[in-house]
């Protein structure tokens, strides 16, 4: 088993206990607020089942920045995402991709950014071990292992959906 794939298994089994959710209902592209129901307090309990596990320190806001944009009109205009507030986003949120956000921009959608698939990414980072992670067109998870700021030939494959 790759180090890629102890990461998402080790990140799905917190979420199954902080959450009190299923395994079946756990995949890469799962919301953790829409598709698994996590509240506010869940939250707090993610962080801290993800601190034991791996053994790391999140910083308060590092992993579920809070109110990034708190109304701010530079940050968000007409309900939706500015340059500057995309930039706001990238430089909080450092592991995460935002492409497909940033094609739409809904400030309703940032909920949706919390992912399975961008919790267990920000694990990859926090520990060093991928940045380049993500579900893929089929539904599988892959993280990248990247060496020098150059991603290498040597991508692991998770797809949740197999045995």
């Amino acid at each position: 088993m790759s180090v890629s794939e102890k990461v998402y298994g080790k990140v799905a089994s917190v979420l199954v206990d902080a959450l009190n959710v299923d395994e079946d209902d756990l995949r890469p592209t799962a919301t953790l607020q829409g598709d698994l129901g996590a509240e506010s307090i869940d939250f707090l309990d993610i962080v801290f089942r993800l601190e034991r596990e791996f053994g790391i320190k999140i910083p308060r806001g590092e992993l579920f920045p809070e109110s990034v944009f708190q109304g701010d009109p530079d940050f968000v205009r007409e309900g939706r995402v500015t340059d500057q507030g995309m930039e706001e986003l990238r430089t909080r949120m450092p592991y995460a991709d935002l492409g497909v956000f940033d094609q739409d921009r809904r400030l309703s959608g940032v909920s949706d950014l919390f992912t399975v698939g961008l919790v267990a990414q920000y694990v990859a980072w926090k520990l060093g071990h991928g940045v380049g992670a993500g579900p893929n067109s089929d539904g599988a998870f892959s993280i990248s292992k990247k060496t020098g700021g150059v991603a290498s030939n040597n991508t692991t494959v998770l797809n949740p959906h197999t045995s």
